[in-house]
């Protein structure tokens, strides 16, 4: 097993976070499941749990790298119909993010997971990070397709500093 600098791995993450510097970070978010009263449970909701900037499969905090989960837009509850079930449970985790208190039409990044950067340093894979021939690669489909780390935050980076025009 291939190892990899830590330390350089640490100043690439730390580059990053220096590039970002004031761009706009999306709203972390963990399911909370409130206490019973009076016998009675209470719907579980999405509370805030931090931001991050928001780079494609990865989510980038002043302290970590997480693996991105679930995407949730908040929205006011509501009676809607449904076609699949599907649409049913995005609507309840949306209403759940409502509940814990983000605005509506806001993003939460819940189901997101802590990458393990040591684990990387010794060359084994954490999330959508692996170590190919001595380089940190990242998988960023469902296919497996994997780009160089350095190459796909230079990327993610570019496009949240200076978006294409009429992206918001």
């Amino acid at each position: 097993m291939a190892r990899v600098d830590s330390t350089a791995l640490a100043a690439l993450i730390a580059n990053a976070r220096v590039q970002l510097g004031n761009t706009a970070r999306e709203q972390l978010g963990r399911w909370h499941q409130p206490a019973r009263i009076l016998g009675f449970s209470r719907a579980e909701r999405i509370v805030a749990a931090g931001h991050a900037w928001h780079l494609g499969v990865l989510l980038l905090t002043d302290s970590e790298l997480l693996a991105t989960g679930e995407v949730v837009r908040s929205r006011e509850p509501a009676r809607r119909g449904f076609t699949a079930q599907s649409q049913r449970e995005r609507a309840t985790h949306a209403e759940a993010a409502y509940r814990g208190g983000f605005a509506e039409g806001d993003t939460a990044h819940v189901d997101w997971r802590v990458i393990d950067l040591d684990a990387i340093g010794r060359g084994e894979a954490s999330g959508p990070l692996s170590v190919v021939d001595g380089g940190v690669r990242v998988r960023w489909s469902r296919g497996g397709l994997t780009q160089p780390l350095d190459t796909y935050l230079y990327d993610r980076i570019a496009l949240l500093v200076n978006p294409p025009g009429g992206a918001t």
